[in-house]
């Protein structure tokens, strides 16, 4: 498989515009009380969705399969899915299932084309 040029800066350039967390935190600054709907004196804590989440995922691409890692440093589980798009019109794209990447837990996901790989990404859900 060649990559022109054209491709590897357009892949470096969505690198370093879009960083990771964008994808993986909410915006807003929204925090919780206590379960009860009282202030015991203490300090709010972040909302759920203000903590850190999401895997640390790194994909690769031979000639039609696609493999991914994906490794969550955090406490939450991070349910992972693979996604795959293939170059040929007639080839069907594939999602894989949602699989749990639990604390400290690394999974691996792979799919494939029937032809060449076009693109390949990986999402998050809590």
């Amino acid at each position: 498989m060649r990559w022109s040029p054209g491709a590897v800066l357009a892949a470096l350039t969505l690198l370093v515009a879009l960083p990771y967390d964008a994808a993986s935190h909410t915006a807003g600054g929204a925090v919780t009380r206590a379960a009860d709907g009282g202030d015991r004196g203490g300090a709010a804590r972040p909302a759920r969705e203000d903590r850190p989440f999401g895997a640390e995922c790194r994909s690769s691409v031979q000639g039609s399969t696609a493999v991914a890692y994906c490794h969550n440093p955090y406490p939450e589980t991070d349910r992972v899915r693979l996604h795959i798009e293939c170059d040929r019109w007639w080839d069907v794209d594939s999602d894989s299932a949602p699989v749990a990447a639990g604390p400290a837990g690394t999974v691996r996901l792979t799919g494939r084309c029937w032809k060449e790989i076009r693109s390949v990404w990986v999402s998050h859900q809590r």
